[in-house]
């Protein structure tokens, strides 16, 4: 008899163990895997929700410049605001300022107005009263002292305001083409006339009686000069340049240089430069001048570069022309206006004012 007895063997013992440690190792590998797939996917969100945190930020920064930015132009446009508003202020403070004065000067103008009408109303009864006293004071003998005889309508050949005197007496005529009309086209069309027409030209006709009653008002004890000018100035007595003649003793050259006066052409253009030579170097010097002319200069001391002259440049041969006159000798202007020159009239006019002298526009039924 065996002293120990065999212990049995079960095989379903050892298989079930095998089984339960299989199935445990099974249930933690699963678990082990499911668990690495769900942190690789809380990292990839992670991920997501960092880079989504970063851009919100950015977008938050980008916001918060843009705000501030906004702040600073809100700012400056309440700045501007305001200052347009002073200015506006001020603005309108200068406008009512302005209507003030404006008011004033109405005011002031209407004055004046009214202080011009009366002046001109007393100086129409004065030249009314000059004229009458002028026609009584023309006695038969104060007509025999004129040294040539003028043919007229009387009243006509009396200048108001323009009266011959000095004991010398130069007179200045514009024989330029202007001369020939009161238009530019029509002094155009005359300049290229024959002669014989030319010279039948009204306003040329007008500045030769002109000349002729002037003459015959030049008193007997005086002496006398008459010269002509365009771009050049001579004496229209001939062989007396820069002479004076007697009034007494020269009357038949005087005659004579009237008839040649009817003879001369007009034409080219007009340099007063020349003509106030002739009153600077005259010796002794005049001590009334009459100018006859119907334009400001179209040249100076010299010929021009170019054949137009525009208006600026003709007033600044004119005060050129000025600045060469003697001082102290009276300058007189009978202007016949050309079209297109309104500046010849108001600086003729100063001219006058300047020298002493008297300034007329004759109408056309003068003299």
């Amino acid at each position: 008899m065996t002293r120990r007895k065999r212990r049995a063997f079960n095989v379903f013992n050892l298989s079930f163990l095998d089984i339960m440690s299989c199935g445990f190792g099974a249930v933690i590998l699963f678990f082990m895997i499911i668990s690495a797939q769900i942190s690789l996917d809380n990292q990839e969100r992670l991920k997501e929700s960092i880079s989504e945190i970063e851009r919100l930020e950015a977008r938050v920064s980008a916001g918060e410049r843009q705000l501030a930015s906004l702040r600073d132009a809100v700012s400056d446009n309440l700045t501007e605001r305001a200052a347009t508003g002073a200015m506006a202020e001020e603005l309108a403070a200068a406008v009512r300022e302005a209507r003030a004065r404006l008011t004033d000067r109405e005011r002031l103008a209407m004055m004046r107005r009214e202080e011009i009408e009366r002046l001109q109303a007393e100086l129409r009864e004065l030249e009314a009263e000059s004229e009458r006293l002028a026609r009584e004071s023309v006695t038969t003998e104060d007509a025999g002292r004129q040294i040539r005889a003028v043919r007229g309508e009387g009243e006509r050949a009396y200048l108001t305001g323009m009266r011959m005197g000095g004991e010398r007496v130069l007179i200045l005529v514009d024989v330029s083409a202007s001369m020939l009309d009161t238009t530019i086209v029509n002094v155009i069309r005359r300049r290229n006339m024959p002669f014989e027409r030319k010279v039948t030209a009204p306003k040329w006709q007008r500045v030769m009686a002109t000349v002729d009653w002037l003459s015959a008002q030049i008193p007997q004890d005086s002496e006398f000069q008459i010269y002509l000018f365009n771009t050049r100035a001579w004496p229209l007595v001939e062989g007396s340049d820069r002479q004076w003649l007697s009034a007494s003793a020269d009357v038949g050259r005087l005659d004579e240089a009237i008839r040649l006066l009817r003879e001369v052409d007009p034409g080219d253009g007009s340099s007063l430069h020349r003509a106030f030579e002739v009153v600077r170097e005259m010796n002794p010097r005049p001590d009334n001048v009459y100018l006859i002319t119907d334009s400001l200069p179209t040249q100076g001391a010299s010929a021009p570069a170019r054949r137009t002259v525009s208006g600026a440049e003709r007033a600044r041969h004119f005060e050129r022309a000025f600045r060469i006159l003697p001082t102290n000798v009276p300058i007189n202007v009978i202007l016949f206006p050309l079209e297109g020159d309104p500046r010849a009239a108001p600086n003729y006019w100063e001219l006058t004012l300047r020298t002493g002298g008297t300034f007329m526009a004759p109408t056309e039924d003068w003299p």
